[in-house]
């Protein structure tokens, strides 16, 4: 009967497993919701460890002048797997897709390898890609997200400058 009452609340509300290693304390989110009882962007803010002894993934932001206008972006991964098929699902640790940010706000998701970015304001501007579990979980390692950032400046007047 207990088991029973086990899986049944293994069921309803997941499973999260926390175990420590070398002193760290590593989560890892094994939470599956239907689409009916879940928002996704409860995620957005919190981090999914990779856990230990799993290949952990790495990116690599490159930012292309266009020769027309605009920049292309180039993100350059290792250890994971754009799933876009996959998004607003359970977490699988190495795949998932990536957020693009500008100056620290959320500008889209990114499920492949190459973006165009049009639209930059004058002055710097920081882009920043993260990878992201396919329940818009944060990967990390260790505590720290996993992501790259370049800066891009523009020429022409800041709004500070007006």
């Amino acid at each position: 009967m207990l088991l029973k009452i086990l899986i049944a609340a293994t069921a309803l509300f997941g499973v999260t497993s926390i175990s420590t290693h070398a002193g760290n304390i590593r989560t890892q989110s094994i939470i599956s919701h239907s689409p009916s009882n879940h928002n996704q962007s409860d995620n957005h803010d919190q981090i999914m460890e990779i856990p230990s002894g799993q290949a952990v993934p790495t990116v690599n932001l490159v930012v292309h002048k266009d020769t027309m206008k605009g920049y292309n972006l180039e993100v350059k991964v290792t250890n994971f797997k754009f799933a876009p098929e996959r998004v607003n699902t359970a977490a699988v640790p190495g795949e998932g897709h990536g957020h693009i940010y500008i100056n620290n706000q959320k500008l889209t998701r990114l499920y492949g390898s190459w973006y165009y970015l049009e639209n930059l304001q004058p002055g710097k501007n920081e882009i920043t890609v993260s990878l992201n579990a396919n329940n818009h979980m944060a990967l990390a390692d260790n505590g720290k997200r996993i992501s790259d950032t370049e800066v891009v400046n523009i020429p022409g007047v800041t709004q500070s400058q007006k």
